[in-house]
């Protein structure tokens, strides 16, 4: 009867591994606890975008690397090369975007992959524990036991029928294993990227400080009126009612400095005498000519235009989720009409295109433009703070909101 037990139990092993079915792969839209809430498919767009970001940015900075190369005078190739090292940092920041998405990629598929091994694994251990009743039992005791021969026969039946099947599932269960080591080698090149990536970003952040201080002793002739500019736009932001209103302000005094620049004899004195207008986008042929307009920084979008935010009114430009410390550049070519905090709003920077066009960014922690100064699109004005920031970009004409999204390739 023990006997028969026995082959009961091996039988019961046996057909366990060959009923036992894996659970299905972590699928596009299934959630799973400790991801916060994401799906696999939005992890994977994240790690899309990330990489996207960090070629961009790439090119961004080669453009701009070529452009302080052929640079005449030393103040313009110290301001180019400050954009180029800008654009490195966002570049970084992208990478390390994407080497953590990676990571958060194959940790839930190191979760699934452990579900199934452990699923493969679990008729393997029973047919194990019945392969190891039968080597209890000595084969010279079976043979003087009554009834062991028919039980041996069947035995071998048994066998017979179920060794095919358990070579299938342990070769199956082989394959598992492989996986697993595969996507462990997986997650150890993330966490290594992600290392390079860090490293990469402390280093040209104080690259970018240097070359930022040799800007500005290039920059020897700095406008003389400064102080005066900057008291005026402050002003004009303590009569503003509302960040609307600081605009249309600020709009109507380019629109003035405007047509006094273009009346005949005297001209206004510009804020910086070798700048007398903004300049426009620069734009070189090929493939990775600038844009018209870029987002300042790298990040997530998190709020389009139009949607309604939690004050209950509609959002007039873009929000976007960055990094710590996060470098904001400017979108396109301008001049600084106003820099400083605002009500709420961190620290803001409100750019004059000219023909009308202004952008305003929100959410920022720390400046590095000032009122007057003239920018390029790339050009470094500041840096978000600390924890997951959010910044705000609008664009406008004559006072209308635009649509950012057609201008930079989201749409």
């Amino acid at each position: 009867m023990k006997r028969i037990a026995i082959v009961a139990a091996f039988v019961a092993g046996a057909a366990g591994l060959a009923a036992s079915r894996l659970p299905a792969a972590d699928g596009q839209a299934i959630i799973l606890p400790g991801t916060g809430g994401t799906s696999l498919a939005q992890e994977q767009g994240a790690l899309k975008d990330a990489r996207r970001q960090s070629e961009e940015a790439r090119l961004r900075s080669e453009r701009m690397e070529r452009q302080a190369a052929a640079a005449r005078d030393q103040a313009d190739q110290a301001r180019r090369r400050a954009a180029a090292m800008a654009a490195r940092i966002q570049q970084s920041e992208a990478d390390i975007e994407a080497a953590q998405a990676r990571i958060r990629i194959v940790a839930r598929l190191q979760r699934a992959q452990a579900a199934r091994l452990a699923a493969k694994q679990e008729p393997v251990v029973r047919l194990t524990a019945a392969l190891q009743m039968m080597a209890r039992r000595p084969l010279a005791l079976a043979l003087v036991q009554p009834g062991s021969i028919s039980d041996a026969i069947h035995m071998r039946a048994v066998l017979g029928q179920v060794l095919p099947v358990v070579r299938e599932r342990t070769a199956g269960l082989r394959a598992e294993l492989d996986r697993s080591r595969a996507l462990r080698a997986s997650a150890e090149q993330a966490a290594d990227s992600l290392a390079q990536s860090q490293a990469d970003l402390k280093q040209r952040r104080v690259a970018l400080q240097t070359l930022e201080a040799q800007k500005r002793l290039a920059a020897q002739d700095y406008r003389a009126n400064a102080s005066l500019e900057s008291d005026r736009a402050l002003a004009l932001g303590e009569r503003a009612r509302d960040i609307v209103d600081l605009m249309d302000k600020l709009e109507e005094a380019g629109d003035l400095r405007d047509r006094l620049a273009a009346l005949s004899g005297p001209v206004l004195r510009p804020a910086r005498p070798d700048q007398v207008a903004a300049p426009a986008p620069e734009r070189i042929a090929g493939p990775s000519a600038a844009p018209p307009y870029r987002l300042p920084v790298v990040g997530q979008l998190v709020t389009g235009m139009g949607e309604a935010l939690p004050s209950g009114v509609r959002s007039r430009g873009l929000t976007i989720a960055t990094r710590p410390d996060a470098l904001a550049v400017a979108p396109t070519a301008g001049r600084i009409a106003f820099a400083g905090p605002y009500r709420g709003y961190g620290q803001i920077v409100i750019i004059d295109h000219g023909g009308g066009w202004t952008t305003l960014i929100t959410g920022l922690l720390r400046l590095n433009a000032a009122v007057g100064d003239s920018v390029r699109q790339g050009d470094p004005l500041g840096s978000a703070g600390p924890g997951r920031p959010t910044i705000t970009v609008e664009l406008r004409r004559n006072g209308r909101p635009v649509n950012i999204v057609p201008l930079v390739g989201l749409g």
